[in-house]
């Protein structure tokens, strides 16, 4: 009876997997148990093969490897709880306090091209903000593999301090001293905000699963606010206290905004292995022939041939790349294309601020869509409202309410935009344990398309001629149809790919709703 009640024990301390039943035979495989010779009762645990096949498609499988790899961790429920919400809040404030800064480099491009670095063209200009970008998404790969890898609060901590210092040193930048803005806001910002933008959005998945577009939409949204607050004040406190006051005042309310996300923050599955698991050794025995359970192995993670051999995520990269050389030029020309339009300044130094505004409502409401019927559709659809809006400025320059009204529109589709790139590419990994990699793969390819957008726009934006500088006339050697234009046919062309990738994806799930 001792030896018994041994197994009764050991087969209590098995740990729970949730594994498809395969048929009749394997149902009871693992737990079982059988009378040996000596008459001593003995369990036998089958080890669960982590890669199994089953029939319900691909989602069923992806719903079953996450329960799988939550299997080991403390109970659960997707979609809830306060620590679940608490970090879609400390999110938000990350990317309030990063991605909302380089929303509003729209105020930084018109203040450098007409004041602060004035003998310096457009294009070299916008290679500031183009910087900063590329290294935003590029660092998004070595973010990923971190996070993966467990990484995540050591990584935020180190990388909200840098960020912060950076903005703190481009404050004692000297007029005409591009070299200075450079490094400053292009290369060092840059590259403390790649180390937090894609961690901060993959967290999300580790607690939502339903309902994980929408939450991604709101963490988003921190981005849109940020472009909200930080051009007004950045306007204001230029206009009244000087350049070096005002950025140090955007760069306090970030690091305040960064402190309060480190505590708010919580990450949920644990790290994964790298390569593939060895074959487990043979199980240990007790005094009494009773076998310890082994613990059952991670997924591997996907090489990187198995990444670009995917054809729906390849092309989907694809047009997020030509997408990303277009949508920011609305974003990062728009003040300077207001002005240059006869637009007063009272109203122009609020087109971004309009802009964002939108997009704070594009980043939210789409996402819950792309919840309903797939992401696939949802940011199709948005990528041809870009397409079109972009168009739209050539017309708009005719009076203040055009401008207005096309600055709120595009806000709000290329937030939703925006916002839509994470949750589609988290909807074509086959597990929560590869998202990581996949989205820092993708963003380290889009990387290159955000490094050289706004130069080429800036260089087929022309230079200013000067020489009409104080007579009402400003800007007047600039041609804005060119990069209008250019802007435009790459939104079309990524619009095209996303039918492609879609159309492919569908066939394979089964399902319009992707």
């Amino acid at each position: 009876m001792a030896e018994v009640e041994k197994s009764k024990g050991t087969a209590d301390y098995a740990p729970t997997i949730i594994t498809p039943v395969m048929d009749d035979t394997n149902t009871n495989n693992n737990n079982a148990s059988r009378e040996d010779g000596s008459g001593s009762t003995a369990v036998h645990n089958t080890p669960t093969h982590p890669h199994r096949k089953l029939s319900g498609g691909e989602d069923e499988d992806v719903e079953k490897q996450d329960e799988m790899e939550l299997s080991n961790s403390p109970p659960f429920e997707w979609d809830k709880g306060v620590w679940a919400w608490s970090t879609v809040f400390g999110a938000w404030c990350i990317l309030f306090a990063t991605f909302g800064m380089t929303n509003a480099y729209g105020v930084y491009q018109d203040y450098y091209v007409r004041t602060y670095l004035s003998t310096y063209t457009p294009s070299s200009i916008g290679w500031i903000g183009s910087i900063q970008i590329f290294f935003q998404f590029s660092m998004g790969f070595f973010a990923g593999k971190l996070f993966d890898a467990g990484h995540f609060y050591p990584m935020m901590v180190v990388a909200c301090a840098f960020y912060a210092f950076c903005y703190f040193m481009l404050s004692l930048a000297k007029e005409q001293q591009y070299y200075q803005v450079f490094l400053a806001q292009g290369i060092g910002a840059g590259i403390a905000l790649g180390f937090l933008f894609l961690p901060a959005i993959s967290v999300i998945s580790h607690h939502f699963k339903r309902y994980r577009a929408f939450a991604m939409g709101i963490v988003v949204s921190g981005s849109s606010c940020g472009g909200i607050v930080f051009p007004i004040m950045l306007n204001k406190l230029i206009e009244k206290h000087g350049f070096p006051t005002a950025t140090r005042a955007v760069a306090a309310t970030a690091a305040g905004l960064m402190a309060l996300a480190l505590v708010t923050m919580r990450t949920r599955v644990p790290p994964k292995p790298t390569t593939p698991a060895p074959a487990p050794a043979p199980a240990p025995t007790t005094s009494s022939d009773e076998k310890v359970p082994a613990k059952p192995a991670g997924p591997p993670m996907p090489t990187i041939k198995e990444l670009v051999s995917d054809l729906p995520y390849m092309l989907t990269i694809a047009a997020a790349f030509v997408n990303i050389l277009g949508i920011f030029t609305p974003i990062f020309y728009m003040q300077l294309f207001a002005i240059t339009h006869s637009i007063p300044p009272s109203l122009a130094f609020y087109t971004i601020t309009i802009l964002n505004g939108g997009s704070v409502i594009g980043r939210i409401l789409p996402n819950l869509f792309g919840d309903l019927f797939g992401p696939f559709n949802a940011i199709i659809f948005c990528t041809l409202g870009c397409a079109v809006l972009i168009l739209a400025m050539l017309g708009a320059g005719s009076g203040q309410a055009a401008i207005i009204l096309v600055s709120l529109l595009y806000g709000i589709f290329s937030g939703a935009y925006i916002s839509l790139i994470s949750p589609l590419m988290a909807s074509l990994a086959k597990g929560v344990h590869e998202i990581g990699i996949r989205m820092g793969f993708a963003f380290t390819v889009v990387s290159f398309a955000g490094l050289a957008g706004t130069p080429i726009m800036g260089a087929l934006l022309g230079n200013v001629d000067n020489s009409h500088h104080g007579d009402g006339e400003f800007g007047a050697g600039l041609h804005w149809n060119r990069p209008i234009g250019v802007s435009a046919a790459f939104m079309f062309l990524g619009f095209g790919l996303l039918i492609v990738a879609r159309s492919i994806t569908a066939g394979r799930k089964g399902t319009w709703k992707v």
